[in-house]
């Protein structure tokens, strides 16, 4: 009888303890994604999705989104990609091109050089985005600011959405983005000097041309002209921010005015290395950002022409040539051989049709971009005249 009623008083307990113990009232917590900003963007071009609208549920955010929108372009951009000069540098390494290395149809050409990223920075993220993933990344990035993505949608040749992708994917994550006609010689973390505290760095750049010439105008748009096929920062750096406000203002300006489709002659000065140059030099000399007191005159290419070593300005860094230009056989360029050289460019000028895709020495290139220029300036004059 003991034996009967002790079981029956374990088994109450037991009911009771389960009831009050287990959770009465189950709310499922939200999905959360382990997806980063390139694979969701790739499921989107994979599915073919179209442009999604803000969640009409979240009166209140709507109401917060539609007031940032109408903030001037900078502020929104700088609200959406703060920048913080104490972080570390982002280990990313940015690509584009036509197909993904694992594609059959990834050019032998560009294997080596891929590659070599990968194998001189074995801890970063390492991608290589197609023109297609590359659409609904910057939307999956830059929704909340719609102007940039209906700028970079409205450029009509690849070498210009080449070129803005690069900024915009440095402002929204950082890191480094590097053509894919590169090759890595020496890993990132190894391009700075030991004195130079990388918690005080935000952009490093380096020399494209640097022609001590009394005809230099004649080969470049710049005395000194800084590359954009390497670039190393941190997200939201002011410099990344004014290039994407201006490239996205000039589109959209130039789309009314109807003349967007003639920007293939001052591709340079529109969204390549000469409008690089003259905003990084800018920044150089905004008393927003510097102390232009305690400077005698304004910084400008004689603060670089012949430098041998990194030296910085503020937050940048600038590489001398050989840094990023090794083997180019003028403006101070030295072997790829040599400790200062970082990054071998190919100027396989793969944005380009296929015909038209080759391996162009130096001299070749700096006469056909000569020519371009010319003819430029005449189309310019003959507009001009109407």
């Amino acid at each position: 009888m003991l034996t009967i009623r002790r079981n029956l008083i374990i088994a109450v307990l037991l009911i009771a303890a389960i009831f009050f113990l287990y959770p009465r009232n189950i709310t499922p917590s939200p999905a959360t994604s382990s997806q980063t900003p390139v694979e969701a963007a790739r499921d989107e071009a994979a599915a073919g999705s179209k442009n999604s609208k803000p969640p009409s549920s979240q009166k209140q955010q709507q109401l917060t989104l539609a007031k940032l929108q109408a903030m001037p372009l900078r502020e929104q951009l700088e609200y959406h990609f703060p920048y913080n000069v104490a972080t570390k540098f982002p280990a990313y390494i940015w690509q584009t091109w036509k197909y993904t290395p694992g594609n059959m149809k990834f050019e032998e050409k560009f294997r080596a050089a891929e590659a070599s990223w990968t194998e001189k920075h074995p801890t970063f993220i390492h991608e290589v985005i197609t023109d297609l993933v590359a659409v609904h990344l910057i939307k999956h990035l830059y929704g909340a600011v719609p102007a940039v993505v209906d700028a970079y949608n409205a450029l009509p040749r690849a070498i210009l959405k080449a070129d803005f992708f690069r900024y915009l994917i440095l402002l929204a994550r950082g890191g480094v983005y590097t053509d894919i006609d590169t090759h890595a010689l020496q890993p990132a973390q190894e391009w700075l000097p030991p004195a130079f505290k990388t918690n005080t760095i935000g952009l490093v750049v380096g020399i494209e041309a640097d022609p001590d010439r009394p005809d230099w105008a004649e080969w470049y748009s710049r005395r000194i002209q800084f590359c954009q096929w390497t670039i190393q920062s941190k997200p939201g750096h002011p410099v990344l921010r004014e290039i994407v406000a201006n490239i996205t203002e000039t589109t959209l300006a130039r789309r009314k005015a109807g003349t967007l489709d003639k920007v293939m002659e001052s591709v340079v000065e529109f969204t390549g290395p000469a409008i690089w140059t003259d905003l990084i030099m800018e920044y150089f000399n905004n008393p927003t950002y510097f102390d232009l007191k305690s400077s005698p005159e304004e910084i400008s290419w004689k603060d670089f022409t012949h430098i041998e070593e990194a030296k910085r300005v503020g937050d940048v860094v600038v590489l001398p040539i050989t840094s990023f230009s090794p083997g180019i056989k003028h403006s101070g360029s030295k072997e790829i051989d040599d400790p200062m050289a970082f990054v071998f460019h190919n100027f396989e000028g793969s944005w380009k049709p296929e015909a038209e895709r080759h391996i162009e020495p130096e001299e070749d290139r700096l006469k056909r971009e000569k020519k371009e220029r010319e003819q430029a300036a005449r189309r310019a004059r003959k507009e001009g005249h109407k």
